[in-house]
């Protein structure tokens, strides 16, 4: 498991992604981390980022910048072979093939 959550956190370094860590909602930026059923790829807002789209009257920029990162890393990983799978708050999960687990 940890080759993969090295190749997923190569490619979206080389992808032009900052990866800031682990799944800690606390971090703003692209989190990479191991979950039971892959490798975790999960995106968190500042709070300064939450604050300018609550200023915004009819618009949720917080989840439009969800669904824009989740569409451009699924495509990524998808163009490079991987499967992805999304998860109900809108991260990505890349599982693991049989035989990956290691």
């Amino acid at each position: 498991m940890d080759e993969l959550v090295a190749q997923v956190r190569h490619a979206l370094n080389q992808a032009g992604f900052e990866v800031v860590g682990g799944a800690d909602r606390r971090m703003t930026g692209l989190q990479v981390s191991e979950t039971p059923p892959g490798v975790l790829v999960a995106w968190a807002t500042s709070d300064g980022f939450t604050a300018l789209a609550a200023d915004r009257p009819g618009h949720d920029s917080r989840d439009g910048m969800r669904v824009a990162v989740q569409a451009a890393v699924s495509a990524l990983m998808i163009s490079l072979g991987y499967t992805v799978m999304g998860t109900p708050n809108g991260d990505i999960i890349v599982p693991v093939k049989d035989g990956d687990a290691g």
